[in-house]
């Protein structure tokens, strides 16, 4: 499998941070994006203006608005936002052949039908080669080159390692696995664990609460991921502790970051309405509160996140059901 060029849809942060990290592999890169100022900005000016302003791309990384520019690269990376993911590779389906790879970028679950992405390209991208890319990264950080570590989900190693060689640098490590599912569910819960972070960052909670709610966060997370099919070794790694840890500790976060400004008294409204750019664990939460109730698996804080995302509770009273819950075990 000889992979030359990559293909990155969406012009985000999170996908422009990976085209230009493609570029420093080496390989020929193309973004698409749906925003023609977006393709403007990064081939006038090499910098995405929009989305991640401080970071300086390759002169040579080509961004367009044409579809088939991109679907004729070697692999394809979908880094479209989740809830928006089935959408756009419905329009990419047609410039895009059978048995190619495309690799998930994108971290959530679809709300409307509590799909995993990989379950939503199985019907709008039949018969092709699905994989999953997933870890504790910042965007701004990929861009600039400092260093990190990923997984890189495929149920073919072959597959996987090949694509694991073109999109991998010094400070791009790719790290394979087969646990496509639990790759996915990590990424994805970790998004709703963060926004609690933020609440109790933002209510002043202190460190001994934050550190309890990431672990209990975690436990949560493998209790959800193995019910659906995830491995717990996965679901330790990389793609899930990794990138709690992550999301859970920085500000920089957008899903942390909005926890933070519930947990100072902002709405739900107002954060989101000063916002450009996706924040996916609003999304994922109510899709993770469906599966929960459904398959009877007791998730207290992503609860607790749902039930204040939708109105339901008030932050003061979710954190006040949360500290008086019986005591039990821990595990």
């Amino acid at each position: 499998m000889n992979i030359e060029s990559v293909g990155v849809i969406g012009g985000g942060a999170w996908g422009t941070a990976l085209a230009q990290s493609c570029r420093v592999a080496g390989r020929d890169v193309r973004l698409w994006a749906f925003e023609q100022e977006t393709v403007d900005s990064i081939n006038g000016t090499h910098k995405n203006i929009a989305y991640l302003p401080d970071a300086p791309l390759d002169p040579d990384l080509l961004a367009t608005t044409d579809m088939k520019e991109v679907g004729d690269c070697d692999i394809v990376l979908m880094v479209a936002p989740a809830q928006h993911v089935r959408q756009v590779s419905e329009g990419f389906a047609p410039h895009i052949a059978e048995g190619k790879s495309v690799v998930i970028c994108a971290k959530g679950i679809e709300q409307s039908s509590q799909k995993l992405m990989s379950e939503v390209l199985a019907e709008t991208l039949p018969n092709r080669q699905i994989a999953v890319l997933s870890g504790p990264t910042f965007a701004i950080e990929i861009a600039r080159g400092l260093p990190a570590a990923l997984t890189l989900a495929t149920k073919d190693e072959t597959q996987g390692m090949a694509i694991a060689h073109a999109i991998s640098s010094a400070s791009f490590r790719t790290y394979w696995s087969d646990d496509v599912v639990g790759a996915q569910i990590g990424g994805a819960i970790k998004n709703v664990l963060a926004i609690a972070a933020g609440i109790a960052r933002g209510k002043q909670l202190g460190a001994n609460a934050h550190a309890a709610l990431i672990a209990r966060g975690f436990q949560e997370l493998l209790l959800f991921g193995t019910a659906l099919g995830g491995k717990s070794e996965t679901l330790s790694g990389l793609s899930g502790l990794g990138d709690l840890i992550l999301t859970c500790s920085s500000t920089n976060s957008r899903n942390m970051s909005l926890g933070y400004a519930l947990g100072e008294g902002k709405t739900i409204k107002e954060v989101l309405d000063q916002r450009n750019s996706v924040t996916e664990g609003v999304y994922t939460a109510s899709a993770i509160a469906d599966i929960a109730e459904a398959k009877g698996i007791d998730l207290p804080i992503c609860a607790s996140v749902h039930a204040i995302i939708s109105g339901k509770l008030a932050v003061d009273d979710a954190i006040n059901a949360l500290l008086t819950r019986p005591l039990r075990r821990e595990s």
